[in-house]
């Protein structure tokens, strides 16, 4: 997503619907981008507790959560934000778009990543829809609020089994060997990565960042796609 030859340090911030989705898609970006002396922070609107294990008490298993996602952030050298807000109960109102404007503006990110438009599962198409007008809204001095407007420059839409519908590669982000250890090593200390019986989310995601690395002609990759109307190629000749 970015030179690293002569340039300042950028900051990334992650923005998922539960604890896991942006350590997922994203994972090997982000462990690349730290492991090049970038910032990393991720935001998960809830802790995505309903995945409680069987026989687990799921206030528990949300505490669990929000470990994991400090642990995540913390063995890419960043700072991990979780809200109280109850796992598929994400609202999708002024207020919630307003605090994640909040965080935009205190982490002042160059880059967001979320999910893309699409999805099974409602929390993550209403996170899409909040993070594009929290972004429009921390970028605007207009709105005033504790922090002054700040405007990420670059978003993008992380590839996500569960947000399949209408997702199309458009960009693709390659990392190396290292980038793809710490990312597994990183993503490894979530139970529902490592532990889920309803889904296997480790082989997935992996053999995923392989496939995008081949089509890239390298070795690992992960995808993303951005807004529709910033699809556009500019040049003078062909």
């Amino acid at each position: 997503m970015s030179e690293t030859n002569n340039r300042e340090p950028i900051t990334i911030l992650g923005i998922g619907a539960h604890v896991g989705d942006v350590e997922l898609v994203a994972g090997g970006v982000l462990a690349s981008h730290y492991l090049k002396g970038d910032k990393i922070a991720t935001l998960a609107l809830t802790a995505g507790e309903r995945g409680v294990p069987a026989g687990r008490d799921m206030a528990e298993y949300r505490e669990q959560k929000v470990r994991e996602a400090h642990t995540f952030a913390g063995m890419l050298g960043g700072e991990a934000r979780v809200f109280e807000i109850p796992d598929g109960e994400v609202p999708d109102d002024q207020d919630i778009r307003l605090r994640v404007c909040d965080v935009i503006r205190e982490v002042k990110p160059n880059i967001i990543i979320t999910h893309h438009r699409n999805s099974m599962h409602k929390d993550h198409a209403t996170t899409h829809r909040i993070v594009n007008d929290a972004r429009f809204f921390a970028g605007l001095a207009s709105v005033e609020r504790e922090l002054p407007h700040h405007f990420a420059s670059k978003l993008y839409y992380g590839e996500n089994w569960e947000d399949a519908v209408d997702y199309v590669p458009y960009v693709y982000v390659d990392f190396d060997q290292k980038a793809f250890d710490l990312w597994i090593e990183a993503l490894s200390t979530h139970w529902f990565v490592t532990g889920s019986k309803s889904f296997n989310y480790m082989d997935y995601y992996k053999s995923l960042a392989r496939v995008r690395g081949l089509e890239a002609r390298k070795e690992y990759a992960e995808t993303f796609m951005i807004a529709p109307e910033n699809m556009k190629l500019r040049q003078s000749e062909l």
